[in-house]
Protein backbone atom coordinates (compact mmCIF):
# COMPACT_ATOMS: atom_id res chain seq x y z
CA UNK A 1 0.00 0.00 0.00
CA UNK A 2 1.20 3.34 -1.02
CA UNK A 3 2.45 6.11 2.23
CA UNK A 4 -0.38 7.88 3.02
CA UNK A 5 0.55 11.73 2.60
CA UNK A 6 -3.16 13.03 3.71
CA UNK A 7 -6.14 12.46 5.36
CA UNK A 8 -9.49 13.97 4.78
CA UNK A 9 -11.53 14.09 8.19
CA UNK A 10 -15.56 14.73 8.61
CA UNK A 11 -18.60 14.45 10.80
CA UNK A 12 -21.54 13.15 9.55
CA UNK A 13 -25.07 11.82 10.86
CA UNK A 14 -26.82 12.94 14.03
CA UNK A 15 -24.11 15.59 15.62
CA UNK A 16 -23.07 14.36 19.48
CA UNK A 17 -20.78 16.95 21.67
CA UNK A 18 -17.37 15.86 21.57
CA UNK A 19 -16.98 15.62 17.89
CA UNK A 20 -15.13 19.05 17.58
CA UNK A 21 -12.46 17.49 20.30
CA UNK A 22 -12.27 14.23 17.77
CA UNK A 23 -11.63 17.07 14.86
CA UNK A 24 -8.84 18.46 16.63
CA UNK A 25 -7.34 15.53 17.82
CA UNK A 26 -6.95 13.87 13.96
CA UNK A 27 -5.81 17.53 12.50
CA UNK A 28 -3.36 17.91 15.08
CA UNK A 29 -2.07 14.10 15.44
CA UNK A 30 -1.49 14.34 11.55
CA UNK A 31 -0.10 17.48 11.45
CA UNK A 32 2.57 16.33 13.66
CA UNK A 33 3.38 13.26 11.97
CA UNK A 34 3.91 15.30 8.57
CA UNK A 35 0.43 14.87 7.05
CA UNK A 36 -1.92 16.77 5.26
CA UNK A 37 -5.39 17.29 6.98
CA UNK A 38 -8.31 18.13 4.72
CA UNK A 39 -11.69 19.10 6.58
CA UNK A 40 -14.70 17.65 4.30
CA UNK A 41 -17.48 19.87 5.45
CA UNK A 42 -21.22 18.49 5.93
CA UNK A 43 -19.90 14.34 5.71
CA UNK A 44 -20.74 12.72 2.66
CA UNK A 45 -22.81 15.43 1.27
CA UNK A 46 -19.57 17.62 1.32
CA UNK A 47 -17.58 14.96 -0.17
CA UNK A 48 -19.86 14.75 -3.08
CA UNK A 49 -20.26 18.65 -3.53
CA UNK A 50 -16.10 18.97 -3.27
CA UNK A 51 -16.40 21.29 -0.09
CA UNK A 52 -13.21 20.48 1.22
CA UNK A 53 -10.45 22.57 2.94
CA UNK A 54 -6.93 22.14 3.78
CA UNK A 55 -6.67 22.47 7.81
CA UNK A 56 -3.75 23.22 10.20
CA UNK A 57 -3.13 22.99 14.27
CA UNK A 58 -4.73 26.75 14.29
CA UNK A 59 -7.74 25.55 12.41
CA UNK A 60 -8.86 23.78 15.70
CA UNK A 61 -8.50 26.10 18.13
CA UNK A 62 -10.41 26.82 20.56
CA UNK A 63 -12.79 24.39 19.80
CA UNK A 64 -12.64 21.60 22.13
CA UNK A 65 -15.23 23.17 24.08
CA UNK A 66 -17.89 23.49 21.71
CA UNK A 67 -20.65 21.15 21.10
CA UNK A 68 -21.85 20.39 17.90
CA UNK A 69 -19.25 20.21 15.07
CA UNK A 70 -17.18 22.77 13.29
CA UNK A 71 -17.37 20.74 9.79
CA UNK A 72 -21.02 20.88 10.08
CA UNK A 73 -23.39 17.49 9.31
CA UNK A 74 -25.45 16.27 7.08
CA UNK A 75 -27.40 12.70 6.39
CA UNK A 76 -26.51 12.03 2.05
CA UNK A 77 -29.34 10.33 0.13
CA UNK A 78 -26.87 11.02 -2.47
CA UNK A 79 -23.86 9.11 -0.81
CA UNK A 80 -26.36 6.00 -0.87
CA UNK A 81 -26.42 5.94 -4.90
CA UNK A 82 -23.69 4.70 -6.80
CA UNK A 83 -23.32 7.94 -8.72
CA UNK A 84 -22.97 9.60 -5.55
CA UNK A 85 -20.00 7.40 -4.33
CA UNK A 86 -18.73 7.66 -7.68
CA UNK A 87 -18.28 11.47 -7.42
CA UNK A 88 -16.88 11.70 -4.13
CA UNK A 89 -13.77 9.17 -5.25
CA UNK A 90 -13.33 11.73 -8.13
CA UNK A 91 -13.36 14.76 -5.69
CA UNK A 92 -11.02 12.40 -2.82
CA UNK A 93 -8.56 11.75 -6.29
CA UNK A 94 -8.69 15.61 -7.28
CA UNK A 95 -7.71 16.54 -3.79
CA UNK A 96 -4.90 14.24 -3.61
CA UNK A 97 -6.33 12.92 -0.05
CA UNK A 98 -5.24 9.39 0.94
CA UNK A 99 -7.61 8.23 3.39
CA UNK A 100 -10.61 9.25 5.79
CA UNK A 101 -11.23 9.50 9.26
CA UNK A 102 -14.97 9.08 9.61
CA UNK A 103 -16.60 10.49 12.85
CA UNK A 104 -20.43 9.35 13.24
CA UNK A 105 -22.25 6.59 13.78
CA UNK A 106 -24.38 3.41 12.60
CA UNK A 107 -24.86 5.20 8.64
CA UNK A 108 -21.61 6.72 8.57
CA UNK A 109 -20.18 3.42 8.99
CA UNK A 110 -22.58 1.74 6.66
CA UNK A 111 -21.73 3.84 4.37
CA UNK A 112 -17.72 3.47 4.49
CA UNK A 113 -18.21 -0.17 3.96
CA UNK A 114 -19.85 -0.31 0.58
CA UNK A 115 -17.85 3.21 -0.24
CA UNK A 116 -14.77 1.19 0.35
CA UNK A 117 -15.66 -2.14 -0.91
CA UNK A 118 -16.31 -0.45 -4.20
CA UNK A 119 -12.61 1.65 -4.59
CA UNK A 120 -10.01 -0.44 -4.33
CA UNK A 121 -10.51 -0.85 -0.17
CA UNK A 122 -9.89 2.90 0.25
CA UNK A 123 -8.45 3.20 3.26
CA UNK A 124 -11.01 4.93 6.69
CA UNK A 125 -11.00 4.86 10.12
CA UNK A 126 -14.12 5.63 11.83
CA UNK A 127 -14.89 7.56 15.29
CA UNK A 128 -17.75 6.64 17.30
CA UNK A 129 -19.89 9.55 17.36
CA UNK A 130 -23.73 9.26 18.93
CA UNK A 131 -25.20 9.81 21.85
CA UNK A 132 -26.94 6.69 21.56
CA UNK A 133 -24.13 4.66 23.10
CA UNK A 134 -25.50 1.61 20.22
CA UNK A 135 -22.18 0.68 18.97
CA UNK A 136 -20.04 -2.68 19.30
CA UNK A 137 -16.86 -1.86 20.17
CA UNK A 138 -16.40 0.56 22.69
CA UNK A 139 -17.94 1.14 26.16
CA UNK A 140 -18.94 4.44 25.38
CA UNK A 141 -19.35 6.65 22.26
CA UNK A 142 -18.22 10.12 21.80
CA UNK A 143 -21.29 12.45 22.91
CA UNK A 144 -22.96 10.05 25.28
CA UNK A 145 -21.80 11.06 28.68
CA UNK A 146 -22.54 14.50 27.73
CA UNK A 147 -25.61 13.54 26.85
CA UNK A 148 -26.73 11.91 30.01
CA UNK A 149 -25.63 14.76 32.21
CA UNK A 150 -27.86 17.14 29.78
CA UNK A 151 -30.98 14.71 30.63
CA UNK A 152 -30.05 14.49 34.40
CA UNK A 153 -30.03 18.49 34.38
CA UNK A 154 -33.54 18.61 32.90
CA UNK A 155 -35.01 15.44 35.11
CA UNK A 156 -33.24 17.40 38.51
CA UNK A 157 -35.67 20.46 37.52
CA UNK A 158 -38.29 18.41 36.49
CA UNK A 159 -38.43 16.45 39.55
CA UNK A 160 -38.04 19.64 41.63
CA UNK A 161 -41.64 20.62 40.22
CA UNK A 162 -42.90 17.21 40.34
CA UNK A 163 -42.55 17.30 44.45
CA UNK A 164 -43.77 20.73 44.54
CA UNK A 165 -47.08 20.04 42.88
CA UNK A 166 -47.37 16.26 43.78
CA UNK A 167 -47.06 14.95 40.09
CA UNK A 168 -45.95 12.00 38.08
CA UNK A 169 -43.39 13.09 35.42
CA UNK A 170 -43.03 11.10 32.05
CA UNK A 171 -39.51 12.09 30.45
CA UNK A 172 -38.65 10.89 26.90
CA UNK A 173 -35.19 10.85 26.20
CA UNK A 174 -33.67 9.80 22.91
CA UNK A 175 -33.07 6.28 22.00
CA UNK A 176 -34.86 4.59 18.84
CA UNK A 177 -33.29 1.69 19.44
CA UNK A 178 -31.20 1.77 22.21
CA UNK A 179 -31.80 2.47 25.64
CA UNK A 180 -28.84 3.53 27.55
CA UNK A 181 -29.45 7.22 27.35
CA UNK A 182 -32.60 6.04 29.21
CA UNK A 183 -30.78 3.95 31.45
CA UNK A 184 -27.65 5.60 32.80
CA UNK A 185 -29.51 8.76 33.21
CA UNK A 186 -32.97 7.07 34.72
CA UNK A 187 -30.37 5.90 37.51
CA UNK A 188 -28.38 9.23 38.21
CA UNK A 189 -31.61 10.49 38.46
CA UNK A 190 -33.29 8.22 41.12
CA UNK A 191 -36.25 7.71 38.74
CA UNK A 192 -39.28 5.40 39.92
CA UNK A 193 -39.00 3.80 36.54
CA UNK A 194 -37.05 3.34 33.22
CA UNK A 195 -38.62 2.05 29.63
CA UNK A 196 -36.44 1.17 26.70
CA UNK A 197 -36.64 -0.90 23.47
CA UNK A 198 -34.75 -3.88 25.26
CA UNK A 199 -37.19 -5.02 27.06
CA UNK A 200 -41.27 -5.13 26.96
CA UNK A 201 -43.11 -2.73 28.66
CA UNK A 202 -46.82 -3.92 30.20
CA UNK A 203 -48.69 -1.02 30.96
CA UNK A 204 -50.54 -2.98 33.51
CA UNK A 205 -47.36 -3.90 35.24
CA UNK A 206 -45.91 -0.27 35.05
CA UNK A 207 -49.29 1.26 36.53
CA UNK A 208 -49.63 -1.53 39.44
CA UNK A 209 -46.01 -0.56 40.57
CA UNK A 210 -46.68 2.93 40.12
CA UNK A 211 -49.93 2.82 42.31
CA UNK A 212 -48.38 1.14 44.92
CA UNK A 213 -45.17 3.71 44.93
CA UNK A 214 -47.70 6.51 45.61
CA UNK A 215 -49.55 4.85 48.31
CA UNK A 216 -46.70 4.38 50.13
CA UNK A 217 -45.90 8.20 51.07
CA UNK A 218 -44.13 9.02 47.49
CA UNK A 219 -46.62 12.02 46.30
CA UNK A 220 -44.65 12.61 43.23
CA UNK A 221 -42.23 10.52 40.48
CA UNK A 222 -40.48 10.55 37.10
CA UNK A 223 -40.64 7.95 34.90
CA UNK A 224 -37.37 8.05 32.12
CA UNK A 225 -38.78 6.65 28.48
CA UNK A 226 -36.51 6.42 25.49
CA UNK A 227 -38.59 6.82 22.79
CA UNK A 228 -38.12 3.62 21.33
CA UNK A 229 -39.89 1.95 23.96
CA UNK A 230 -42.01 -0.68 22.53
CA UNK A 231 -45.12 1.10 23.67
CA UNK A 232 -44.96 4.10 22.35
CA UNK A 233 -43.39 7.53 23.51
CA UNK A 234 -44.01 9.09 26.54
CA UNK A 235 -46.95 10.71 25.50
CA UNK A 236 -48.56 7.13 24.51
CA UNK A 237 -46.99 5.45 27.36
CA UNK A 238 -48.29 8.44 29.98
CA UNK A 239 -52.25 8.19 28.12
CA UNK A 240 -52.23 4.21 29.31
CA UNK A 241 -51.41 4.76 32.38
CA UNK A 242 -53.70 7.73 33.17
CA UNK A 243 -56.87 5.26 32.01
CA UNK A 244 -55.92 3.29 34.87
CA UNK A 245 -54.56 5.63 37.34
CA UNK A 246 -57.00 8.26 36.56
CA UNK A 247 -56.20 9.73 40.16
CA UNK A 248 -52.84 10.22 39.73
CA UNK A 249 -52.27 14.32 38.49
CA UNK A 250 -49.40 13.21 35.21
CA UNK A 251 -47.36 15.34 32.99
CA UNK A 252 -45.14 14.57 30.32
CA UNK A 253 -41.80 16.54 28.84
CA UNK A 254 -40.02 15.48 25.77
CA UNK A 255 -36.42 17.11 26.29
CA UNK A 256 -35.69 16.36 22.38
CA UNK A 257 -32.51 17.93 20.44
CA UNK A 258 -31.16 19.25 23.91
CA UNK A 259 -30.24 16.33 24.34
CA UNK A 260 -27.71 16.87 21.57
CA UNK A 261 -26.11 20.17 22.17
CA UNK A 262 -24.06 21.90 24.52
CA UNK A 263 -20.53 21.94 25.42
CA UNK A 264 -18.70 18.20 26.05
CA UNK A 265 -18.11 16.96 29.17
CA UNK A 266 -14.31 15.87 30.38
CA UNK A 267 -14.95 12.44 29.45
CA UNK A 268 -16.44 12.86 26.54
CA UNK A 269 -13.41 15.65 25.31
CA UNK A 270 -10.90 12.97 26.72
CA UNK A 271 -12.55 9.66 25.12
CA UNK A 272 -12.58 11.97 21.97
CA UNK A 273 -8.92 13.16 21.73
CA UNK A 274 -7.33 10.19 22.42
CA UNK A 275 -9.77 8.13 19.65
CA UNK A 276 -8.68 10.77 17.11
CA UNK A 277 -5.32 10.66 17.97
CA UNK A 278 -5.36 6.84 17.64
CA UNK A 279 -6.99 7.15 14.29
CA UNK A 280 -4.74 9.01 12.61
CA UNK A 281 -2.02 6.01 14.37
CA UNK A 282 -3.78 3.24 13.23
CA UNK A 283 -3.66 4.56 9.42
CA UNK A 284 -0.11 5.42 9.65
CA UNK A 285 0.09 2.00 10.92
CA UNK A 286 -1.58 0.55 7.89
CA UNK A 287 -5.00 -0.16 9.28
CA UNK A 288 -8.35 0.46 7.42
CA UNK A 289 -11.95 -0.54 7.73
CA UNK A 290 -12.49 -0.38 11.87
CA UNK A 291 -13.90 1.73 14.37
CA UNK A 292 -11.29 3.32 16.73
CA UNK A 293 -13.06 2.66 20.48
CA UNK A 294 -12.29 2.67 23.80
CA UNK A 295 -13.03 -1.22 25.93
CA UNK A 296 -11.81 -1.14 29.16
CA UNK A 297 -9.72 2.06 29.25
CA UNK A 298 -8.00 0.33 26.35
CA UNK A 299 -8.37 1.61 22.52
CA UNK A 300 -9.59 -0.94 20.25
CA UNK A 301 -9.39 -1.53 16.46
CA UNK A 302 -13.35 -3.41 15.75
CA UNK A 303 -14.26 -3.58 12.02
CA UNK A 304 -16.89 -1.52 10.53
CA UNK A 305 -18.89 -4.93 9.65
CA UNK A 306 -18.64 -5.51 13.70
CA UNK A 307 -19.11 -2.40 14.97
CA UNK A 308 -22.51 -2.14 12.36
CA UNK A 309 -23.95 -5.52 12.85
CA UNK A 310 -23.07 -6.88 15.93
CA UNK A 311 -25.64 -6.02 18.83
CA UNK A 312 -23.88 -4.28 21.52
CA UNK A 313 -24.56 -5.76 25.39
CA UNK A 314 -27.33 -4.12 27.25
CA UNK A 315 -27.04 -3.76 30.80
CA UNK A 316 -29.97 -5.69 31.99
CA UNK A 317 -28.55 -5.72 35.88
CA UNK A 318 -28.73 -1.91 35.68
CA UNK A 319 -32.09 -2.07 35.30
CA UNK A 320 -32.07 -4.21 38.18
CA UNK A 321 -30.16 -1.89 40.35
CA UNK A 322 -33.01 1.16 39.32
CA UNK A 323 -35.57 -0.92 40.51
CA UNK A 324 -34.26 -1.50 44.01
CA UNK A 325 -33.46 1.52 44.51
CA UNK A 326 -36.68 3.43 42.93
CA UNK A 327 -38.61 1.63 46.41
Amino acid sequence: MAKIQSVGVMTSGGDSPGMNAAIRAVVRTGVSNGLDIYGIYRGYEGLIDGTIEKMGSRSVSNIIQRGGTILKSARSQRFLTEEGRRIAYENLQKNKIDALVVIGGNGTFTGAIQFASEYSDYPIIGLPGTIDNDLYGTDFTIGFDTAVNTVLDAADKIRDTATSHDRLFFIEVMGRDSGYLALYSGIAAGAEFILVPETKTYPDNLARVLKYDMGKNKTSGIVIVAEGDDEGGAYEIAAKVRERLPHIDTRVTILGHIQRGGAPTANDRNLASILGYSAIVALLEGKKGVMAGMVDKNVVLTSFEEAVNKKKEFLFNMLEVSRILAI
